[in-house]
């Protein structure tokens, strides 16, 4: 192995995730005296998924190790770009490897007997809020006379409109919600399902064929509708914002509420660039009357290529970069850590108080479907909410077209159930 081959790291596009990984890359050539020098390419989602799975970055060698979200999983692994971690993990197992971790966490890396990937970077989505504003008197004096009942964190879609509404005063700078509207064909998908389970209805029929044109779906599409065109609830930059945007502008104090990553809450109470550190809490996702809040459990995962030419250093920092330490280090960077010793941290929890409620939204938290092309199914989804946003075609006829167009390409041959 020549000391000038470099060690190359695809990474998702976000400063708490390149400042953790470059401490975490130096430590563990301090202390192993691992002389490789790692290249770690910062990249946003689409970028990153083209660089790995596009243009099989990860099975020709071009990439060691890749951060890979649960999303793609079922893609790249069927695609054979993924080396299996198993034989790995038997002779070296990660540090409290498996009952370190929540089961929600280790379960979509399993196919069969292979293991595609260790938990990277997590959190749940929920309703993340700026409590000193909730809590404040005045605000609470105001809201009452304005609407005859008592401000409270919004447990139903009517009240989160009319607490926005509320909130929305463009001359403060503040806004009563933010959604990551930019289409990358994810964030309004997620935001479509949560609308959509939040009503009460499902993503997949039983035989796991991915279904839209129903009418829950129409019913929570056209909530969605009408709240990013809302000027009177929404930042004006909703449109142009994905996911880690809009954190970043509730961090700044440009809004009372979002629906987003729980890692988005957490970090407002580590990062410098935060306005609201001791003001913010999180709470489910508000629901119609009569159903349940759901999450979203979305994960980041360390992965490494196939045909990357340092499987076992790519292994050996994995285990190291995944230990309860440097776990810790993620967290206390901006990220999420995934380990339970992290969620029940006493240190973290003084710092991110709310940190302890990790483990209770993983047990609300739903799954995307795991389908080899599910990153297409999802680009129909994202070409539907943008129709619905940016037109006035009616929602039934978007649905039932994407549906036709789901329909050509959803094969039960793609299924994750069939590795299992």
């Amino acid at each position: 192995m020549a000391n000038n081959d470099p060690f190359r790291i695809a990474v998702r596009k976000f400063g708490p995730f390149e400042t953790a990984l470059q401490k975490l890359w130096d430590s563990y050539c301090a202390e192993t005296g691992c002389k490789l020098k790692a290249e770690m390419m910062p990249m946003d989602l689409d970028d990153l998924h083209e660089a790995i799975i596009g243009k099989q970055g990860l099975k020709n060698g071009d990439w060691d190790i890749a951060h890979v979200v649960t999303d793609w999983l079922f893609e790249v692994w069927t695609s054979g770009s993924l080396e299996d971690l198993q034989p790995y993990i038997t002779n070296n197992p990660p540090d409290g490897f498996p009952y370190g971790w929540s089961k929600s966490l280790l379960s979509m890396q399993q196919f069969r007997d292979s293991v595609a990937g260790l938990p990277f970077h997590d959190g749940p989505e929920c309703l993340v809020y700026r409590k000193d504003l909730f809590d404040d008197s005045t605000e609470q004096q105001k809201y009452f006379d304005r609407f005859g009942k008592a401000l409270q964190v919004p447990q139903t879609w009517d009240d989160f409109k009319t607490v926005a509404q509320f909130f929305t005063r463009p001359k403060d700078n503040l806004y009563g919600t933010v959604f990551a509207g930019l289409p990358d064909g994810h964030n309004t998908v997620f935001d479509f399902c949560l609308q959509l389970w939040t009503r009460g209805g499902e993503l997949t029929e039983k035989n796991g064929h991915v279904s839209i044109n129903t009418k829950t779906a129409a019913e929570g599409l056209v909530f969605y509708r009408n709240t990013l065109r809302d000027n009177s609830m929404i930042h004006p930059n909703s449109m142009q914002y994905e996911s880690v945007q809009t954190g970043m502008a509730f961090a700044r104090g440009e809004a009372a509420m979002m629906v987003n990553w729980f890692g988005f809450a957490s970090m407002c109470e580590v990062i410098d660039e935060s306005k609201v550190k001791g003001k913010v809490d999180i709470a489910p996702i508000p629901c119609t009357k009569g159903n349940e809040s759901a999450s979203l459990n979305v994960y980041w995962l360390y992965t490494v290529g196939s045909g990357s030419r340092h499987k076992q250093v790519a292994y050996d920092f994995l285990c190291f970069a995944t230990n309860q330490r440097n776990d810790k280090l993620l967290t206390m960077e901006g990220g999420i850590g995934c380990r339970i010793s992290t969620w029940k941290d006493s240190g973290v929890n003084a710092i991110i108080p709310y940190y302890h409620k990790l483990e209770k939204l993983h047990q609300n938290a739903r799954s995307l479907p795991q389908k080899a092309n599910w990153s297409q199914i999802a680009k129909i989804i994202d070409e539907v909410v943008l129709q619905a946003i940016n037109t006035d075609i009616p929602i039934d006829r978007l649905l039932e077209a994407g549906q036709q167009k789901i329909n050509a390409i959803d094969k039960p041959s793609l299924n994750y159930a069939d590795t299992l």
